[in-house]
């Protein structure tokens, strides 16, 4: 393959993530316009039914989708159409069961919860729940197919909806009737009985609206069951169900762990819970790399599980791999050089500046992470998604053992290492199970040194922090010399223009 198809072929990625970079952002800082609002508009104590369903709302829609998305990507390459219509037809059924199973059962599981008489809010999260899942493999097909743009207007225009339905309900339906002005017939609209249920509403409707924009997905749609074909498809994706839900304990249980095993005046005048605070706001400043791992997750996995090609060659695996190191070595010392305005910015209480040094670890952490899933196309390609299985319990293992070891000793910063720790292990596995079985000439070497030049560039900023110059010069340096050696090292220049060395 020529360099100027290589460099194509970084160029389309590059694109795609951005367009999905940017819907994956406007999401998430407009769900933060949302805690605004609901903080806005109730206590604390109503807001905790939210809280928890919502807890087991990210496992269910696990096991609501079992892993076909990615099983979707596998075998569309070998007939499109009819890994759609059996994947589709499959998820349709078991939300369908998995939903009417919640309907039954909604009010006595409310009171086992706790909230006895909201058996409601239960009732519209499974159908949320089954529309996420019923619309998962529409949305994989627009991935797939490279319809970038219907596929980030459905999602902006869902949230969009979402927020304007929170405002509508909570920031002008519930005013007006609990200050009793405005017209009658919207005063009668709201029902206090129902209160923070309007939440899950406003997502079940805004949910609702991707029929719209994926209506043709479903008109081409055909029933088709085939039992033999479909259990080749669960043996595949079974294992990437528990991957995700042991990944998904191992990003959660760090934080359940810390206010267990934190001993009481750790952290003189904090209670526990003061501690456990701290850590989950300053763990919100690693959105910045986790958006990032997201949107290239969004356009990487269905190229290089999608129709093989010279384009998809492992070699060009790992020519993409290498920029996305680079890519997030940038973004982790560019953010971790810059936290003594950042977290002025997003934590507006200086007490949380107390746990910022877990920032940089935990961006580290998720640049392993995000290296992790590059690498991890190999078993997916292999069908031996048995092995992610392994490498992502181990890492769990790994981080429940450094916090159970660590967090009375080190608070947590425990926490944030123990997590480090997991995904390097989870990395060095899955390099270690790829070059046996599916061997990409990734540049290792190079990734180690950048993260080495890295851990120096951060480091500089507290060795020149005494320094009588201002701190966006001095924090800055390392971050400025990170940036000239990327220059030097990855771009040839001919003519007067740049171009990156593909060598």
């Amino acid at each position: 393959m020529t360099e100027l198809s290589r460099m194509s072929i970084l160029k389309k990625l590059a694109g795609e993530t951005l367009s999905y970079g940017f819907s994956t952002i406007l999401g998430r800082s407009l769900n933060f316009l949302l805690v605004f609002i609901h903080t806005a508009a109730f206590m604390p104590a109503a807001l905790g039914v939210n809280v928890k369903l919502y807890g087991y709302v990210a496992i269910a829609n696990i096991i609501y989708t079992y892993g076909m998305e990615t099983a979707y990507f596998r075998y569309a390459k070998e007939a499109p159409e009819r890994y759609y219509n059996i994947i589709l037809s499959a998820i349709i059924l078991t939300s369908g069961l998995f939903t009417v199973g919640l309907f039954i059962f909604a009010d006595p599981l409310m009171a086992q919860l706790g909230y006895e008489g909201k058996g409601q809010f239960m009732r519209w999260l499974a159908l949320i729940l089954a529309i996420d899942a019923v619309t998962a493999i529409p949305f994989a097909r627009l991935r797939l197919e490279q319809k970038i743009q219907l596929f980030v207007k459905a999602k902006i225009v869902s949230i969009l909806i979402n927020v304007g339905l929170n405002l509508f309900f909570l920031a002008l339906l519930k005013p007006m009737h609990e200050g009793h002005w405005g017209p009658t017939f919207l005063q009668n609209l709201y029902f206090p009985s129902i209160g923070a249920g309007y939440i899950f509403l406003a997502n079940l409707l805004a949910n609702a609206s991707l029929f719209y924009w994926l209506r043709s997905s479903f008109t081409d749609f055909n029933w088709t069951w085939d039992g033999a074909e479909l259990k080749k498809l669960w043996v595949y994706s079974y294992p990437i169900m528990f991957m995700s839900l042991a990944a998904m304990f191992n990003l959660m249980f760090d934080r359940l762990l810390l206010e267990e095993f934190l001993p009481a005046g750790f952290y003189p005048g904090r209670s526990s819970e003061d501690a456990l605070g701290i850590y989950g706001n300053c763990y919100k400043l690693s959105v910045f790399m986790s958006l990032a791992i997201q949107a290239f997750k969004y356009a990487a996995e269905p190229f290089f599980l999608g129709s093989k090609s010279a384009e998809n060659s492992q070699s060009n695996l790992a020519l993409v791999s290498h920029w996305f190191v680079i890519v997030c070595l940038i973004l982790w010392v560019g953010v971790s050089s810059n936290l003594f305005w950042i977290q002025g910015l997003f934590l507006r209480q200086s007490v949380y500046w107390e746990g910022i040094g877990v920032v940089p670890v935990l961006l580290l952490a998720n640049l392993f992470l995000g290296v992790y899933y590059t690498q991890s196309v190999w078993f997916k390609k292999t069908n031996r998604t048995y092995m992610g299985t392994v490498i992502t319990v181990t890492g769990l293992a790994v981080t429940l053992v450094g916090n159970v070891l660590f967090i009375p000793v080190y608070g947590y910063m425990a926490c944030a290492y123990s997590f480090l720790v997991s995904a390097m292990v989870m990395t060095l596995l899955c390099y270690a199970g790829g070059q046996k079985f599916d061997p990409a000439p990734y540049r290792w070497m190079a990734a180690i040194g950048y993260i080495a030049l890295g851990v120096l560039a951060i480091q500089s900023g507290t060795m020149l922090a005494s320094l009588q110059i201002p701190l966006l010069i001095s924090q800055n340096i390392g971050f400025i010399c990170i940036l000239a050696y990327i220059i030097f090292k990855e771009f040839s220049w001919k003519n007067g223009k740049p171009s990156i060395a593909l060598k």
